[in-house]
């Protein structure tokens, strides 16, 4: 079976990064809606619940598509293809990036491209979403419905475009989303009439399990971007806003411990006490145990100490 090497792309800032790469001015903090009918129609597609309702089983559905591919992005998306924090097997590597295609924030080598980039100029002007510099909104989703920030970031992902097989994901990122819907859909009308007792149907688990799940993923999502810069502890003197925040940790399968990630990034663990809940990190101990994946990073010594201090 085929492994995947480690060629870990940095995500410590550089002066000619910082003089080669450039943010977006106030005057390019411009969205625009009509490209972006798809992102609208995952939020408006919640209101079909008003119709159907939600059963006990739609919510369970709605429940295992969110957790589910929430470690899609914070196991997959930003822990191994952003900050490459263990090793796994390419197989096993495409079904992280499927998983987190699946929640519908585009593609791997995209995402990871601008999370590398919101490293190298956290909380500046060059920083792609910094809310101290061009507020909240923009830092929670505006930046995201930017004609601006559509271009994948190959440049500060080479490690990952060697892979084929995630470039053709990245190209068709709407592949997996879409696939999800109609399963869930099609699921739902034969469980209508196969299983009538579950009193669910198609519109019913498309509803809950697609468009409610996804538009919870995206604002959970979106609040490490705007929440986890500008509410909370910083236990660390890090270069930038980030914060540490026990509720956003909760939310978020972990990633509320921002202020630690911003230190040690190359973590796989961003609880990194034992009382800090983090519960993609254990998820992942899971996968090493059963041998899927390994080398998994811990923060060294020192930078526990440093923050005991």
């Amino acid at each position: 079976m085929e492994t995947v090497s480690d060629n870990s792309a940095t995500t410590t800032p550089t002066k000619a990064s910082n003089r080669q790469e450039t943010g977006h001015t106030a005057e390019e903090q411009r969205t625009d809606w009509h490209t972006n009918l798809p992102f609208l129609g995952v939020h408006a597609g919640c209101l079909i619940v008003l119709w159907t309702g939600i059963s006990p089983f739609a919510a369970c559905i709605g429940l295992t598509t969110l957790l589910i591919r929430m470690f899609g992005l914070t196991g997959g998306y930003h822990r191994y293809f952003c900050h490459r924090s263990y090793k796994t097997t390419r197989a096993f590597q495409f079904v992280l990036a499927t998983v987190g295609a699946a929640a519908a924030q585009k593609g791997p080598l995209w995402w990871a491209g601008h999370h590398r980039h919101h490293h190298r100029h956290s909380d500046t002007p060059s920083d792609v979403h910094p809310p101290g510099v061009k507020g909240f909104y923009w830092a929670h989703f505006g930046w995201v419905i930017c004609p601006d920030n559509v271009r994948t970031r190959t440049e500060l992902v080479p490690d990952l475009s060697r892979f084929p097989e995630l470039r053709w994901l990245d190209r068709h990122h709407y592949a997996a989303p879409v696939c999800l819907a109609l399963g869930l859909f099609g699921l739902g009308a034969w469980l209508e009439s196969n299983a009538p007792h579950l009193e669910t149907s198609g519109w019913e688990l498309l509803a809950v399990g697609f468009f409610l799940s996804t538009t919870l993923l995206y604002h959970i999502t979106f609040a490490v971007n705007s929440i986890g810069h500008t509410i909370g502890r910083q236990r660390y003197k890090t270069q930038d806003a980030s914060r540490n925040g026990l509720l956003l940790a909760l939310i978020t399968a972990g990633e509320g411990w921002h202020n630690n990630h911003h230190r040690y990034p190359a973590s796989a663990r961003q609880g990194f006490y034992w009382w800090e809940i983090d519960a993609t990190h254990y998820v992942i101990v899971v996968l090493a145990w059963i041998g899927v994946v390994w080398n998994v990073r811990t923060p060294p010594l020192e930078v526990l100490d440093e923050g005991q201090q």
